[in-house]
């Protein structure tokens, strides 16, 4: 019997392993398409040379490293810090419906942003370090608000997407009574889009990544014990606030920082987890997974955006048309089977 456990465990990590290094080329290819079309075609070999530096052609390194290679890695980081971000919460509150789009952290992080462009004239640094604090704002009003003797899933859902209506209708105020330059451009940055945040906010998030993601696979194993319940956790020897905490901390920082970047690109969140666990299954290796998904679905989206239709839009307006349907289905499934946290 416990050979059969065994050779099950394996089996399953095999193939999660398959799965996530799949994921990973898929991501690559379409980080190096991002960086082949355009107004000037770059074969997908000089592509690779110059990111790789592996021989100098000027024309072809300034395309490539200059022009496109910080939208491409823009892309590529927003959308796997989505996917993290994501995946964490929705296990962390073991709610599908439990993404930062909805509980008010994206909306924090957008009235904050808001504000700085349309009060204060703010420019990009400013206004991603003015995303960032409404984030973390946002999410420490939220945990506030929500508990009670612990932290209930449907509670924090319910409180954050109360606050999330607060802050939306905040930001509808300043847009309205703002001039029309300042308006246009917060609705841009509202909509979300690669390529419209600077190289310094851009590494900033690559370092919170670099730090934060194997924080996160760290506490993946006190996130399978909290996913049992507060209850079972405490008998289990887990530190359960102390531990919700730190995975809340995890999200919330790369949400942020990733808003920062791109704006608030909805719905990449809250599909790219459950993408993830679908194809990966109940391996453990759903937080690199999901975080793919999520580059694969900005890169995607971000072309389309810019290629495949017949006005550039900002991505955020492909990744809507996405996710819309998915939620439209995610809620009457939920609505069927009786999960409500």
């Amino acid at each position: 019997m416990i050979d059969v456990v065994v050779a099950d465990r394996r089996t399953r990590r095999t193939r999660a392993g398959a799965v996530t290094g799949a994921l990973a080329l898929v991501a690559f290819a379409l980080f190096i398409l991002t960086m082949m079309v355009g107004s000037y075609y770059v074969p997908a070999w000089d592509v690779i040379t110059s990111v790789f530096h592996l021989r100098n052609d000027p024309s072809a390194d300034f395309i490539v490293r200059d022009l496109r290679l910080p939208m491409a890695t823009a892309g590529l980081a927003v959308g796997f810090a989505l996917g993290v971000s994501g995946l964490l919460f929705q296990k962390l509150l073991g709610n599908p419906l439990a993404s930062p789009d909805f509980v008010g952290i994206s909306s924090g992080a957008s009235m904050f942003a808001v504000s700085a462009i349309i009060l204060f004239g703010a420019g990009s640094t400013m206004i991603s370090a003015s995303a960032l604090a409404g984030a973390l704002i946002s999410a420490i009003l939220i945990y506030l608000l929500a508990w009670r003797d612990g932290i209930s899933g449907y509670r924090f859902i319910l409180i954050g997407i109360g606050l999330s209506e607060f802050m939306l209708s905040i930001i509808g105020y300043i847009v309205a009574h703002a001039e029309l330059y300042e308006a246009r451009q917060a609705m841009t940055w509202l909509v979300g889009t690669i390529g419209q945040a600077g190289s310094t906010e851009l590494r900033t998030l690559l370092v919170a990544l670099v730090v934060l993601v194997p924080a996160a696979l760290v506490l993946q194993r006190p996130l399978r014990v909290l996913e049992l319940g507060d209850d079972t956790a405490t008998a289990l020897g887990a530190r359960v606030e102390l531990s919700r905490l730190a995975l809340i901390a995890v999200s919330i920082v790369l949400i942020g920082f990733a808003t920062a970047v791109a704006g608030p690109i909805m719905f990449v969140a809250l599909i790219a987890g459950p993408i993830a666990h679908r194809i990966v299954g109940h391996s453990g290796g759903g937080i690199v997974a999901a975080g793919l998904v999520g580059s694969i679905i900005v890169l995607g989206a971000d072309l389309v955006a810019h290629h495949l239709v017949p006005v550039a839009l900002p991505t955020g307006v492909i990744t809507g048309i996405i996710g819309a349907p998915y939620l439209i289905w995610l809620l009457a499934t939920v609505n069927r089977e009786g999960r409500g946290g």
